[in-house]
Protein backbone atom coordinates (compact mmCIF):
# COMPACT_ATOMS: atom_id res chain seq x y z
CA UNK A 1 0.00 0.00 0.00
CA UNK A 2 0.84 3.78 -0.90
CA UNK A 3 -0.35 6.64 1.29
CA UNK A 4 0.61 9.95 0.27
CA UNK A 5 -0.29 12.84 3.21
CA UNK A 6 -0.58 16.07 2.33
CA UNK A 7 0.18 18.91 5.13
CA UNK A 8 1.70 22.29 6.14
CA UNK A 9 3.34 20.55 8.90
CA UNK A 10 5.58 17.79 7.25
CA UNK A 11 8.21 17.75 10.28
CA UNK A 12 5.20 16.19 12.14
CA UNK A 13 5.02 12.82 10.75
CA UNK A 14 9.17 12.28 10.75
CA UNK A 15 9.36 10.86 14.50
CA UNK A 16 5.76 8.34 14.85
CA UNK A 17 6.84 6.85 11.40
CA UNK A 18 9.51 6.14 12.13
CA UNK A 19 8.91 3.93 15.01
CA UNK A 20 7.50 0.75 16.40
CA UNK A 21 5.32 -1.17 13.73
CA UNK A 22 4.72 1.51 10.92
CA UNK A 23 8.55 2.08 11.19
CA UNK A 24 8.79 -1.79 10.56
CA UNK A 25 6.08 -1.81 8.21
CA UNK A 26 8.00 0.88 6.04
CA UNK A 27 11.42 -0.80 6.31
CA UNK A 28 10.29 -3.50 5.11
CA UNK A 29 8.16 -2.37 2.04
CA UNK A 30 4.66 -3.35 3.27
CA UNK A 31 3.56 0.28 3.20
CA UNK A 32 5.03 3.11 1.04
CA UNK A 33 3.88 6.31 3.14
CA UNK A 34 5.24 10.14 1.15
CA UNK A 35 4.40 13.03 2.88
CA UNK A 36 3.99 15.93 0.64
CA UNK A 37 4.26 19.77 2.33
CA UNK A 38 1.38 22.01 0.74
CA UNK A 39 3.09 25.27 1.26
CA UNK A 40 6.07 23.74 -1.84
CA UNK A 41 2.82 24.02 -3.82
CA UNK A 42 1.72 27.11 -2.79
CA UNK A 43 0.88 30.16 -5.13
CA UNK A 44 3.51 33.28 -6.14
CA UNK A 45 7.11 33.61 -4.59
CA UNK A 46 5.50 33.52 -1.19
CA UNK A 47 3.60 30.06 -1.90
CA UNK A 48 0.16 31.22 -0.34
CA UNK A 49 -2.11 28.63 0.50
CA UNK A 50 -4.69 30.43 2.68
CA UNK A 51 -7.10 33.33 2.01
CA UNK A 52 -9.55 34.89 4.37
CA UNK A 53 -12.89 33.76 3.72
CA UNK A 54 -15.93 35.43 1.89
CA UNK A 55 -18.22 36.91 3.69
CA UNK A 56 -16.05 38.04 6.08
CA UNK A 57 -15.34 36.21 9.66
CA UNK A 58 -12.06 34.50 11.57
CA UNK A 59 -9.38 32.68 10.58
CA UNK A 60 -8.16 31.50 6.96
CA UNK A 61 -9.38 29.22 4.48
CA UNK A 62 -7.36 26.80 2.65
CA UNK A 63 -7.57 27.85 -1.19
CA UNK A 64 -8.47 25.12 -4.18
CA UNK A 65 -5.77 25.67 -6.21
CA UNK A 66 -3.19 23.87 -4.44
CA UNK A 67 -4.46 21.16 -3.45
CA UNK A 68 -6.35 20.73 -6.46
CA UNK A 69 -3.11 20.33 -8.13
CA UNK A 70 -1.27 18.48 -5.86
CA UNK A 71 -3.78 15.33 -5.50
CA UNK A 72 -3.99 15.38 -9.15
CA UNK A 73 -0.24 15.19 -9.69
CA UNK A 74 -0.04 12.39 -7.05
CA UNK A 75 -3.16 10.35 -8.30
CA UNK A 76 -2.81 10.69 -12.23
CA UNK A 77 -5.83 9.54 -13.69
CA UNK A 78 -6.36 6.58 -10.61
CA UNK A 79 -9.27 6.64 -9.14
CA UNK A 80 -7.63 6.67 -5.73
CA UNK A 81 -9.75 7.49 -2.23
CA UNK A 82 -8.34 11.07 -1.10
CA UNK A 83 -9.37 11.85 2.33
CA UNK A 84 -10.30 15.20 3.96
CA UNK A 85 -9.14 14.68 7.89
CA UNK A 86 -12.22 17.18 9.51
CA UNK A 87 -14.11 17.31 12.93
CA UNK A 88 -17.41 17.21 10.11
CA UNK A 89 -16.23 14.13 8.54
CA UNK A 90 -17.62 10.56 9.45
CA UNK A 91 -16.95 9.35 12.57
CA UNK A 92 -13.40 7.01 12.19
CA UNK A 93 -13.83 3.26 13.46
CA UNK A 94 -11.89 -0.12 13.33
CA UNK A 95 -14.69 -1.15 10.14
CA UNK A 96 -13.80 2.23 8.53
CA UNK A 97 -10.11 1.40 9.01
CA UNK A 98 -10.66 -2.21 7.27
CA UNK A 99 -12.44 -0.80 4.43
CA UNK A 100 -9.84 2.01 4.13
CA UNK A 101 -7.05 -1.04 4.21
CA UNK A 102 -8.05 -2.68 1.43
CA UNK A 103 -7.34 -0.14 -1.06
CA UNK A 104 -3.50 -0.06 -2.79
CA UNK A 105 -3.38 3.52 -2.29
CA UNK A 106 -4.91 6.14 -0.14
CA UNK A 107 -4.42 10.46 0.09
CA UNK A 108 -4.98 11.98 2.79
CA UNK A 109 -5.68 15.72 3.51
CA UNK A 110 -4.70 17.02 6.92
CA UNK A 111 -7.57 20.07 7.26
CA UNK A 112 -6.29 23.31 9.08
CA UNK A 113 -7.39 27.31 10.18
CA UNK A 114 -11.05 27.53 9.91
CA UNK A 115 -11.03 24.74 7.28
CA UNK A 116 -10.74 24.10 3.59
CA UNK A 117 -12.36 25.88 0.61
CA UNK A 118 -16.06 24.19 0.03
CA UNK A 119 -15.10 23.26 -3.59
CA UNK A 120 -12.75 20.87 -2.20
CA UNK A 121 -15.20 19.07 -0.03
CA UNK A 122 -17.52 18.77 -3.06
CA UNK A 123 -15.21 18.06 -6.11
CA UNK A 124 -11.55 16.63 -5.00
CA UNK A 125 -12.45 14.96 -1.95
CA UNK A 126 -14.12 11.25 -2.07
CA UNK A 127 -14.60 11.21 1.73
CA UNK A 128 -14.51 13.06 5.21
CA UNK A 129 -13.09 11.50 8.61
CA UNK A 130 -12.88 12.57 12.13
CA UNK A 131 -11.38 10.52 14.87
CA UNK A 132 -13.67 11.98 17.53
CA UNK A 133 -16.43 14.71 18.51
CA UNK A 134 -13.67 17.39 19.37
CA UNK A 135 -11.51 19.88 17.46
CA UNK A 136 -7.73 19.40 16.84
CA UNK A 137 -5.52 22.00 15.54
CA UNK A 138 -4.83 20.26 12.64
CA UNK A 139 -5.64 17.10 10.81
CA UNK A 140 -1.85 15.64 11.41
CA UNK A 141 -2.28 13.76 14.72
CA UNK A 142 -5.56 12.48 13.16
CA UNK A 143 -4.06 11.22 9.76
CA UNK A 144 -1.82 10.05 11.96
CA UNK A 145 -4.51 7.46 14.12
CA UNK A 146 -5.64 6.32 10.66
CA UNK A 147 -2.36 5.51 9.14
CA UNK A 148 -1.27 3.37 12.56
CA UNK A 149 -5.25 2.30 12.53
CA UNK A 150 -4.65 1.07 8.59
CA UNK A 151 -0.94 0.07 8.32
CA UNK A 152 -1.47 -2.66 11.43
CA UNK A 153 -4.43 -4.49 8.74
CA UNK A 154 -1.80 -5.05 6.06
CA UNK A 155 -1.15 -8.56 5.84
CA UNK A 156 2.76 -9.32 6.91
CA UNK A 157 2.57 -6.37 9.27
CA UNK A 158 1.54 -8.00 12.18
CA UNK A 159 3.83 -10.76 13.65
CA UNK A 160 0.74 -12.62 13.46
CA UNK A 161 -2.03 -12.97 11.37
CA UNK A 162 -4.52 -13.87 14.40
CA UNK A 163 -4.02 -10.47 16.22
CA UNK A 164 -5.43 -8.19 14.43
CA UNK A 165 -8.62 -10.39 14.03
CA UNK A 166 -8.53 -10.44 17.99
CA UNK A 167 -8.55 -6.82 18.58
CA UNK A 168 -10.92 -4.75 20.13
CA UNK A 169 -13.88 -3.31 18.50
CA UNK A 170 -12.68 -6.31 15.44
CA UNK A 171 -16.21 -8.36 16.12
CA UNK A 172 -18.02 -5.17 17.89
CA UNK A 173 -16.56 -5.76 21.13
CA UNK A 174 -13.88 -5.14 23.19
CA UNK A 175 -11.24 -7.45 23.90
CA UNK A 176 -11.00 -9.85 26.69
CA UNK A 177 -8.18 -9.52 29.24
CA UNK A 178 -4.84 -10.58 29.01
CA UNK A 179 -2.20 -11.86 30.88
CA UNK A 180 1.58 -13.05 31.27
CA UNK A 181 3.79 -14.11 33.64
CA UNK A 182 4.60 -14.22 36.69
CA UNK A 183 1.39 -16.29 37.44
CA UNK A 184 1.16 -14.69 40.43
CA UNK A 185 2.30 -11.21 41.47
CA UNK A 186 1.47 -9.45 44.59
CA UNK A 187 -1.18 -12.13 45.53
CA UNK A 188 -2.81 -11.39 43.00
CA UNK A 189 -3.04 -14.77 40.39
CA UNK A 190 -3.91 -15.54 37.05
CA UNK A 191 -7.46 -17.34 36.30
CA UNK A 192 -6.54 -20.53 36.34
CA UNK A 193 -8.54 -21.53 33.15
CA UNK A 194 -5.79 -19.71 31.40
CA UNK A 195 -3.04 -21.94 32.79
CA UNK A 196 -5.74 -25.36 32.24
CA UNK A 197 -4.25 -26.46 28.66
CA UNK A 198 -8.11 -26.62 27.48
CA UNK A 199 -8.18 -24.56 24.41
CA UNK A 200 -12.24 -25.38 24.13
CA UNK A 201 -12.26 -24.09 27.79
CA UNK A 202 -9.75 -21.01 27.79
CA UNK A 203 -12.00 -19.73 23.96
CA UNK A 204 -15.19 -20.24 26.36
CA UNK A 205 -13.61 -17.77 28.91
CA UNK A 206 -12.31 -15.42 26.62
CA UNK A 207 -15.78 -15.03 24.71
CA UNK A 208 -17.32 -14.63 28.20
CA UNK A 209 -14.70 -12.14 29.25
CA UNK A 210 -15.36 -10.27 26.11
CA UNK A 211 -19.36 -10.20 26.17
CA UNK A 212 -18.81 -9.08 30.10
CA UNK A 213 -16.25 -6.58 29.22
CA UNK A 214 -18.29 -5.13 26.47
CA UNK A 215 -21.50 -5.10 28.97
CA UNK A 216 -19.56 -2.92 31.32
CA UNK A 217 -17.78 -0.11 29.29
CA UNK A 218 -19.45 -0.05 25.97
CA UNK A 219 -22.86 -1.76 26.48
CA UNK A 220 -24.24 0.31 23.47
CA UNK A 221 -21.85 -2.50 21.32
CA UNK A 222 -24.09 -5.08 21.83
CA UNK A 223 -26.56 -3.67 20.17
CA UNK A 224 -25.07 -4.34 16.70
CA UNK A 225 -22.85 -7.05 17.86
CA UNK A 226 -22.85 -10.34 15.51
CA UNK A 227 -23.67 -12.71 18.59
CA UNK A 228 -25.03 -15.75 18.66
CA UNK A 229 -28.40 -16.83 20.58
CA UNK A 230 -26.36 -18.53 23.68
CA UNK A 231 -24.09 -15.44 23.99
CA UNK A 232 -27.58 -13.51 23.73
CA UNK A 233 -28.86 -15.86 26.70
CA UNK A 234 -25.67 -15.26 28.69
CA UNK A 235 -25.64 -11.09 28.19
CA UNK A 236 -29.45 -11.50 29.63
CA UNK A 237 -28.24 -13.45 32.35
CA UNK A 238 -25.57 -11.21 33.24
CA UNK A 239 -27.63 -7.76 33.23
CA UNK A 240 -30.27 -10.24 35.24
Amino acid sequence: MRIDIITLFPNMFAGPFAESIIGRAIEHNLVAIVVHNLRAHGLGKHHVVDDRPYGGGPGMVLKPEPLFELVEEIKGEDRVPVILLSPQGRLFCQKVAQELATHEQLVLICGHYEGVDERICEHLVSDEISIGDYVLTGGELAAMVVVDAVVRLLPGVLGSEESPREDSHTGGLLEYPQYTRPQVYRGWAVPQVLLSGNHSQVARWRKEQSLLRTLARRPEFLEKADLSAEERRFIETMKG
